[in-house]
């Protein structure tokens, strides 16, 4: 009787479980002689199933040694509305909205330790779940981190599901997926990874990363924003007690006098001659108004990753930037996302933000109104910023014909970079009051804006 075995073939000398290819043989019980490698493309998908269990369950002897198990998932319990589509499946967690990574796309994570057993999830209703929260973003580009802790025997999908949920998230989904981050790879996800190789384009093959720890994540990412389960956070003290801590991250060295980028407002004017509208802001603003009004998508696009660091670098040493010679109107686009975005406290501020999200519980009729009192509590100075890129938004609202950004596609794109909690990331559930708030802002600027001025306030 023939089984299929596994052996990690080492792409290179130096290859780690990284960069090495899974290869399966077969193997005769018997004589224990091995059968030509091409015998893999006959193994049914019964016997890959199997192999992928054996890795699956190495892993778990190895957690269960180290003292490293996943909680019971059953104790959690999130905070969705039981209205809600797909509330049986959103309970758990496993899918949570972490506003956007450092280069304006949108966050998507998705955490496997959050997953109850298989027989307590209707794993066809999780794909729909991931299907009807992608749906919501899938027009501009976004990022998956993948928290690949806590999947065991007990609930992982089937293989088969796995190519049912590839095959289903077609173009429309892979297209603007720009990185896929997997945190805390195993060699079962490794293994996977190379069975389902003649399934994956080369293309979608290099937007995958594997992180073996959450301070790698910090390049790419809003750490600080992520949500993060507490047993992945458990796994990762666990994992750098055992191997080491890996580079620590140097302190934050004291901001430069012509910073732009991750300081304060007040910071900010009070080395730009008192000016009230950052330089980034009125610079990528003045921009996008006499080129990108009707750039159909205008903010749903990201840009080159290296580009948009030198150009953050630019700014931070009090350089000028052309943004004609970039010759892409995206790029202003997603530095002025990145400015709000890295704000050490956000623009409408974090004191403000209990009373947006209750902003679902007020009358349709009467949120305008509500909307003008709570912004009315704002600073001075976060007020006339405020009221300077919404009047812009406003701009680029009126010509939804042409760029597609109605007040509410812009309200998805800005309302995670004008508002955020001042200790943990936005959930799904937040998202609704968040995007609501902005969408009022946009669209009735006139109104909301329209009874008070600052002194020397400069629209655009």
């Amino acid at each position: 009787m023939i089984q299929p075995t596994l052996r990690f073939v080492p792409l290179d000398r130096n290859a780690t479980a990284t960069n090495c290819e899974v290869q399966v043989d077969s193997q005769d019980r018997h004589t224990g002689q091995l059968i030509s490698p091409c015998f893999s493309t006959m193994i049914s998908d019964v016997d890959l199933e199997q192999l992928a269990e054996i890795e699956l369950r190495k892993d778990e002897e190895e957690q269960e040694v180290q003292g490293d198990l996943p909680a019971d998932v059953l104790r959690r319990s999130s905070c969705v509305d039981t209205s809600h589509p797909y509330y049986d499946v959103a309970r758990h967690g496993i899918l949570q909205v972490a506003g956007e990574d450092k280069y304006g796309r949108k966050l998507i994570i998705f955490s496997c330790c959050c997953m109850p057993p298989s027989h307590q999830l209707n794993h066809h209703r999780l794909l729909e779940y991931l299907k009807y929260t992608l749906d919501q973003y899938v027009e501009c580009d976004y990022s998956v981190v993948y928290f690949h802790y806590g999947l065991r025997s007990s609930n992982k999908p089937s293989l088969s599901w796995l190519r049912q949920a590839y095959n289903e998230f077609d173009r429309k989904y892979k297209k603007n997926l720009k990185a896929l981050y997997v945190v805390h790879p195993t060699n079962y996800i490794r293994v996977l990874g190379n069975l389902f190789s003649p399934l994956i384009s080369h293309k979608f093959g290099k937007k995958v990363t594997y992180v073996n720890y959450l301070s790698e994540l910090r390049e790419h990412l809003n750490y600080e924003q992520l949500s993060i389960p507490p047993e992945v956070l458990r796994h990762e003290r666990l994992r750098v007690a055992k191997k080491g801590a890996p580079a620590r991250v140097p302190p934050p060295r004291p901001p430069l006098p012509s910073q732009q980028f991750g300081v304060s407002l007040q910071y900010i004017r009070e080395r730009n001659k008192g000016a009230l509208i950052p330089p980034v802001m009125s610079e990528t603003v003045s921009y996008l108004k006499g080129k990108g009004l009707r750039t159909e998508g205008i903010f749903r696009r990201s840009a080159r990753v290296q580009l948009i660091k030198d150009i953050k670098k630019l700014y931070n040493l009090g350089k000028p930037v052309d943004f004609d010679q970039y010759a892409d109107v995206h790029v202003p686009a997603v530095i002025l996302k990145s400015f709000l975005r890295e704000l050490p406290e956000p623009l409408l501020t974090f004191a403000l933000y209990e009373q947006v999200q209750d902003i679902v519980q007020v009358e349709s009729s009467l949120r305008v109104t509500v909307v003008k009192q709570v912004i009315e509590g704002l600073p001075e100075h976060n007020y006339t910023v405020l009221k300077y890129l919404v009047c812009f938004l406003h701009m680029v609202a009126q010509e939804s014909i042409m760029n597609k950004m109605s007040p509410s596609n812009l309200a998805c794109v800005f309302a995670v970079n004008l508002i955020w909690p001042p200790h943990d990331s936005v959930s799904l559930r937040a998202l609704t009051p968040l995007n609501i708030f902005t969408e009022i802002l946009v669209e009735h600027y006139r109104t909301v804006f329209g009874s008070r001025s600052a002194p020397g306030e400069l629209l655009p």
